[in-house]
């Protein structure tokens, strides 16, 4: 089947369970002896029952575990966070760069969802697409993404991350009715969960291959490839679904990547990426983003906010003399250094009427304003008591430095 094909989609009713299996048993001898073979060729029948959306409208985004479930973890963090940062930065990506489409989270906080529960929530929404995020565990050295859709168990590694993720399961209450009678380690249950997502799984495996593309071209990742294995989360989605093991925590390189923001938005860029070209394939658009371009005005929106945050600064520091006349008036010089005091107000919050100049090799700092000098000598003891043993008077005329011989010679003409 050509998975860029436009079709017209028209809700069914709800697919018989029974009728599934039917299905799966029909074709279990083909399954047993070629597995893929026999998915694909179950997946073209079932695709004639179902046609595919050709329009992608909502998205649903997953980000696993969470609350009393932190899934997997390293040193020092668990899954259910990265997941969750990651998932955010994509829902933003998405809305910002394709407003018109919906998004849809199954969490934005650290709450626990019952893995049905997830799906109920891209079911109700009539998503086109579910994006499941998660992070890998392993032996300390295991490292790499990889990319996952609903399927049988290809290898005892497949089935051991299904396992893993679907632990959660054991957090539900009511986990034995809603799972009833499935058994997904088994070949049976793994092949009855594979018929509920064989309709889509030409699109979930296409969008997975573009996924692991973007990780290993802009992420740098270690490419594991795109698989298949019986996650419950998966399960009862009706749309072309993935789930995601963005990195290992148990490895203390790809754990410190994941941590920093700057790769989760890596990572949730690499999606978002995969995701247009995903779009663009079903819908037969060629839409492109300039990142580069996008990079480039946001570093230089950056700059022009740091370099009007640095202006504000130092306004906010500048306090120059403020001349009175021709008359000199006098201060008193406490402090002394090679830079300009950050927040001087919260320094110097003791004083009053504190000001500065610069010098050659620094910037000097003053406090009180006079232009007489016996209440400057009384404002210099008063501070040569407490916590500025060095303090001196000082004169200025129109916001120069001169000495107090030579004020005190200008005063005295005045008289």
């Amino acid at each position: 089947m050509n998975i860029g094909a436009k079709t017209t989609y028209k809700p069914l009713k709800k697919i018989n369970r029974i009728s599934i299996i039917i299905v799966a048993l029909a074709f279990w001898p083909v399954l047993g002896a070629n597995a893929f073979h026999g998915n694909a060729v179950v997946n073209e029948y079932l695709t004639s029952l179902l046609p595919l959306k050709d329009k992608v409208k909502t998205v649903c985004i997953d980000p696993g575990h969470g609350g009393n479930d932190p899934g997997c973890h390293g040193a020092s963090v668990h899954e259910k966070n990265i997941a969750l940062a990651i998932g955010l930065k994509l829902g933003k990506l998405i809305n910002t760069y394709f407003p018109e489409i919906e998004v849809v989270y199954t969490r934005k906080t650290d709450i626990f969802i019952e893995l049905h529960k997830r799906a109920e929530i891209a079911n109700k929404a009539n998503a086109d697409l579910f994006i499941c995020i998660h992070c890998n565990a392993g032996p300390p050295e295991a490292a790499g993404s990889e990319t996952y859709a609903l399927g049988l168990h290809k290898s005892e590694a497949n089935l051991a991350v299904a396992k893993r993720e679907n632990e959660a399961v054991l957090l539900e209450d009511d986990y034995k009715e809603q799972y009833k009678g499935l058994d997904i380690n088994s070949a049976e249950g793994s092949i009855i969960m594979s018929m509920y997502q064989s309709t889509f799984l030409n699109r979930s495996l296409s969008f997975a291959a573009k996924c692991q593309k973007y990780f290993v071209s802009d992420g740098g990742r270690v490419n594991r490839g795109v698989k298949q294995a019986g996650f419950l989360v998966l399960w009862r989605t009706a749309m072309p679904a993935v789930l995601i093991e963005t990195g290992f925590l148990t490895n203390r390189s790809e754990e410190k990547y994941l941590m920093e923001a700057g790769n989760q938005q890596t990572m949730a860029m690499a999606i978002f990426k995969a995701f247009t070209d995903y779009k663009n394939e079903i819908e037969g658009t060629s839409i492109k983003h300039d990142f580069k371009a996008e990079d480039k005005r946001s570093e230089e929106s950056k700059d022009e906010k740091k370099e009007e945050s640095a202006k504000e600064e130092r306004k906010e520091n500048e306090m120059p003399p403020k001349p009175v006349s021709d008359l000199p008036i006098f201060k008193v010089q406490f402090y002394s250094g090679p830079s300009i005091v950050s927040k001087p107000e919260e320094k110097f919050k003791s004083l009053e009427k504190v000001s500065y100049y610069k010098v050659p090799n620094g910037y000097c700092y003053t406090a009180g304003e006079s232009r007489s000098m016996e209440e400057m000598k009384k404002l210099q003891n008063r501070l040569r008591e407490s916590q500025y043993p060095d303090a001196f008077v000082v004169a200025f005329v129109n916001g120069s430095r001169i000495s107090v011989k030579d004020a005190l010679e200008i005063l005295k003409k005045k008289e």
